[in-house]
């Protein structure tokens, strides 16, 4: 009797009545298929991910209310954007592109948790968030969006409440990704080349002044720490020479 909360992870917008939710919500008496329908309205926008959710119970009146977790802002941007992962250097590389009414989906998703008093102040959070993966919102880096969002550039998508997109928008958001991708390739292929002729020009020279060389002209760590792996710290060296 009294209040009961049942609390499991479930794939957005496909929560079923086989375990584990089901059998634990059988035992409280609840109309199982009246709570079913109700996650998976409440997680319709985040099919792809695992959500959590709350299902607090009054076992008298067999009435109960659903909380549902969010995942991290970054999860929901990724799964938006089609990619696995952010850009490892964002200042340098842009891996996807977004349009504004997917930036106002994941805003609209994550409303409870981001610190805006308004739709459009939680939209500039995500584009923030945008901006420390290397994703793109309409074309443009993060400062430029923020300066358009600002300016009421996209105050109508904002305001009619548009997250869908056509299947041609969605294509041409493909065809940008591609573009991109190739992009950081081309980049990347251009600094294994300059790093390995460096390595041919310092060759001699100690690792780490090989390293720091190519560091100053822009090289990424990434690939530097590939040409030439960090040297070790031996963990025995503090102790030679032991007491003094």
């Amino acid at each position: 009797m009294g209040k009961q909360t049942v609390e499991t992870m479930i794939e957005g917008g496909k929560a079923t009545a086989a375990p584990p939710l089901g059998p634990a919500l059988g035992p409280t008496g609840v109309n199982i298929g009246l709570v079913i329908a109700e996650i998976n309205k409440k997680t319709a926008d985040m099919k792809g991910m695992q959500v959590p959710v709350k299902v607090m119970i009054d076992t008298d009146t067999k009435t109960f209310t659903i909380e549902i977790g969010t995942p991290p802002s970054s999860a929901l941007i990724k799964k938006e954007a089609g990619v696995e992962k952010a850009a490892s250097n964002p200042l340098q590389e842009k891996v996807a592109d977004l349009k504004i009414e997917q930036v106002i989906k994941i805003a609209k998703i994550k409303e409870d948790s981001l610190l805006g008093n308004t739709l459009k102040t939680k939209i500039r959070e995500i584009v923030g968030t945008c901006q420390s993966m290397g994703i793109l919102v309409e074309g443009m880096i993060a400062q430029e969006a923020l300066k358009a969002i600002a300016a009421g550039k996209f105050d109508s998508q904002i305001s009619s409440g548009k997250t869908e997109l056509t299947a041609e928008e969605l294509k041409h958001l493909a065809e940008e990704k591609k573009r991109l991708h190739e992009e950081i390739e081309k980049r990347r292929a251009e600094f294994e080349v300059k790093a390995k002729q460096m390595m041919k020009e310092m060759e001699g020279k100690e690792p780490k002044k090989i390293r720091s060389a190519m560091a100053d002209v822009g090289i990424p760590m990434k690939i530097i720490d590939e040409l030439i792996p960090p040297e070790k710290k031996d963990a025995s060296a503090g102790g030679k020479g032991g007491k003094k």
